[in-house]
């Protein structure tokens, strides 16, 4: 018997009915960008982080992307992060312009190591964020890795593309550094039909440069205010 590791049919099979409903509904009214199910889902998913504001994007690279962004990183500042993640954490941060710093990972949850941090900025300059990646559902070890960021003055940008619902220390992945990047691709903890991202705050200043990079740099319809990009 041949047991596929990944079956995404079975992954929604029990509910697959009230989705294409729901999709349906979408479709009938002709809602297809930004529409009352992306503020529901904004409102339902900040809550559940026990966050004040959720930014619903096109993806989770674009949630890493446009929190860089929103976080102040300039070309040539330098972002920690683990070497153990998919591309696009990597990708991202060459992006905006910084530098990768590749820190090792512990040895038994294979997350970012907080010494490995630590050893970082006393060995690089401008070193202006830190990314840590939490993987498997299993978090990093935050408290000591935002406790130094902070230190030295530095956001810390959850990747939490693989750790929806995942909890440190009582409190739920998403709540605890700046701001956290979530995925909704398919293969993901929580996946979708397709992709989708979230970014989950308690800042109102990174949570309003979000929602106005995401869409053309706008606040107003056809009134931009800054270049912004279609991240919807």
């Amino acid at each position: 018997m041949s047991v596929p590791l990944l079956d995404l049919h079975a992954a929604d099979a029990e509910c697959e009915q009230e989705i294409l409903t729901a999709v349906a509904e979408v479709i009938r009214r002709r809602e297809f960008i930004l529409g009352r199910e992306v503020r529901a889902l904004e409102a339902w998913f900040a809550d559940y982080c026990a966050a004040r504001h959720a930014v619903g994007v096109s993806s989770g690279t674009a949630a890493l992307y446009l929190s860089l962004l929103a976080a102040g990183v300039k070309p040539g500042d330098r972002v920690v992060t683990s070497p153990f993640t998919f591309t696009a954490t990597g990708e991202v941060i060459l992006r905006v312009g910084a530098v990768p710093v590749f820190v090792d990972v512990d040895a038994q949850t294979r997350t970012m190591d907080p010494q490995a941090v630590a050893a970082a900025f006393s060995s690089y300059p401008r070193i202006t964020a830190v990314m840590p990646v939490h993987l498997y559902g299993m978090p990093c070890d935050m408290d000591p890795i935002t406790a130094v960021a902070h230190r030295y003055n530095a956001r810390v940008i959850e990747d939490a593309a693989q750790a929806h619902g995942a909890r440190y220390r009582d409190r739920r992945v998403g709540s605890l550094g700046d701001c956290a990047c979530f995925s909704f691709y398919p293969t993901k903890n929580l996946g979708g039909y397709g992709d989708g991202g979230m970014v989950v705050c308690s800042d109102d200043a990174i949570a309003q440069e979000i929602a106005q990079l995401r869409n053309h740099g706008r606040v107003q319809h056809y009134l931009p205010e800054k270049i912004g990009y279609n991240e919807r």
